[in-house]
């Protein structure tokens, strides 16, 4: 799926936003919009994105393509317990959670060990975000429901050798933005 023209101009605004901030590297998922979000940041790099294919949203299965009404309406489930649903693999089709961490956990796992003390961006999807949250954190997956992770939102950790610091979560500029 594209990113809407909406979704555009919130990328734009937090490239914009993140102006001043130059990145050792930026990671991205190969899915259309994460590749679509990156294209104003691309700038604020020393070096070409890497494409990592572990950070691509979780396979919602039957649900992959619908919007939230049409997955109320065909599965008669309320969305926003799709974390609860994945953990209890309720979802046709659906990857499992632990499937979606032994995909996302190699990702971070190399980006903690490359990057270490440097300034890295990641440019993915809302549960992927929830997923490395969990695994910083030490959470299960569907205890992460209570952070909104929103679209072109800017979720800011830094990673210390003896303690995890959740600087930013769910950081939205574009919405304050003229």
């Amino acid at each position: 799926m594209e990113l809407s023209p909406h979704g555009h101009q919130q990328a734009r605004r937090l490239a914009d936003y993140l102006r001043p901030t130059i990145f050792d590297a930026i990671y991205v998922s190969p899915m259309k919009r994460a590749q679509q979000t990156l294209v104003p940041l691309k700038s604020h790099c020393r070096r070409a994105p890497t494409v990592l294919p572990g950070l691509c949203e979780v396979d919602f299965g039957a649900w992959t393509g619908l919007g939230w009404q049409q997955v109320r309406e065909q599965f008669q489930v309320e969305p926003f317990e799709w974390l609860h649903k994945l953990e209890q693999a309720t979802i046709p089709n659906a990857e499992s959670v632990q499937q979606f961490r032994d995909r996302v956990e190699p990702c971070l796992q190399q980006i903690l060990r490359e990057h270490s003390s440097q300034t890295v961006a990641v440019v993915c999807h809302g549960g992927v975000i929830r997923m490395m949250l969990a695994i910083l954190l030490g959470l299960p997956l569907p205890k992460t429901a209570t952070f909104d992770i929103e679209y072109a939102s800017l979720t800011e950790v830094h990673h210390h050798s003896h303690k995890i610091e959740i600087q930013r979560l769910n950081f939205t500029p574009w919405r304050d933005l003229a």
